[in-house]
């Protein structure tokens, strides 16, 4: 693997980023090499590169799993980061529960980003077997919300 050169501007850069917009952490890919910048982030079996008070960079590794490796089969994924909602209206029912039979394009929950409200198609037909988010927590793209076999 070669040798990472982490541009310490461009993480602190990266971590004013994270501070201004609430996210929990940013990925920054060029010229074949990511620099990951996270807020208190759990990282185990990753070597640090360098650190940065509340960032953390370091060398994408195949053999470490990613998050990503870790979506249940059948998962539906976050499209975006955000603020993800069971329901349209605090005390109003959810969109979908356990159990429940789901069609194409139906909506499954809302996620809030940028102050704005976007529903979250069924990306098939099916049932759904576990909802693996609460309701007004923080979600990252490709974060599994739901299984839906």
């Amino acid at each position: 693997m070669a040798k990472l050169e982490c541009d310490e501007a461009l993480i602190r850069r990266l971590s004013d980023l994270l501070e201004e917009t609430g996210l929990s952490e940013i990925e920054y890919e060029a010229e074949g090499q990511r620099i990951r910048v996270a807020r208190n982030s759990q990282v185990a079996a990753a070597p640090a590169v360098a650190r940065v008070p509340g960032a953390l960079c370091r060398p994408e590794a195949a053999d470490v799993p990613s998050e990503r490796d870790l979506v249940p089969a059948n998962a539906v994924t976050a499209p975006m980061v955000g603020t993800v909602y069971l329901a349209a209206e605090p005390g109003a029912a959810v969109f979908v529960a356990v159990g429940d039979e789901v069609e194409l394009g139906q909506t499954l929950v809302i996620i809030e980003a940028m102050k704005v409200m976007n529903p979250i198609p069924s990306p098939r037909a099916g049932t759904v077997r576990n909802i693996l988010i609460q309701d007004g927590q923080p979600v990252e793209f490709g974060e599994p919300l739901m299984v839906i076999e």
